[in-house]
């Protein structure tokens, strides 16, 4: 029987995090310094690649029930609500695109409140005061996003917020393909 120090796990391939990375600091820098056509255009074409990977993924999980049978009846709600969101975005690209990054604040905000308590608990329970630190700013991260899910131009500073995060993780998963590619010659 090996132990889980003695299992090496299978590394991803270093052109697959090149590639990953190349396509990351392409869609940041159009988001960041494309012309207000190129970013229109860009956004719908990523709210279409979502809506189909949804509705995709619905189908999948729905698949899943005849080839698993543990859990059926959340692989059928997610995949009922998968296809579901998948089909509207299709239906309505324009109106996804405009209603998502609101929604993805929303999300990011019960995300950060969650995991802020997660950490706060972790902390009282040994974890060290960092986890506690780390829990609080994740509570007030999260409150914040949801006091400001309502205003208007919440979800425009997510796509900059993600157009700025797309430039440099696009650069450091490049240096990081080339690091790991040197690491395997």
């Amino acid at each position: 029987m090996t132990t889980a120090l003695e299992t090496q796990t299978k590394q991803r391939p270093w052109w697959l995090t090149l590639l990953t990375g190349i396509s990351a600091l392409i869609l940041g820098a159009f988001f960041l310094w494309g012309g207000a056509a190129n970013k229109a255009q860009v956004y719908i074409m990523l709210v279409t690649f979502l809506g189909i990977w949804w509705l995709v993924q619905g189908i999948f999980d729905i698949v899943a029930i005849f080839i698993d049978h543990s859990m059926w009846g959340w692989k059928l709600f997610m995949g009922i609500v998968s296809i579901a969101a998948g089909g509207y975005i299709l239906a309505y690209p324009v109106a996804s695109a405009v209603f998502l990054p609101r929604v993805m604040v929303l999300v990011l905000g019960i995300w950060g409140l969650m995991y802020g308590i997660m950490l706060l608990i972790m902390a009282f329970s040994g974890a060290g005061w960092g986890a506690g630190i780390l829990g609080a700013l994740g509570i007030l991260f999260g409150l914040a996003l949801i006091a400001d899910y309502g205003k208007l131009f919440t979800g425009l500073s997510m796509i900059w917020s993600l157009a700025v995060l797309g430039v440099v993780g696009g650069i450091v998963l490049i240096v990081r393909a080339f690091q790991q590619r040197k690491a395997n010659a």
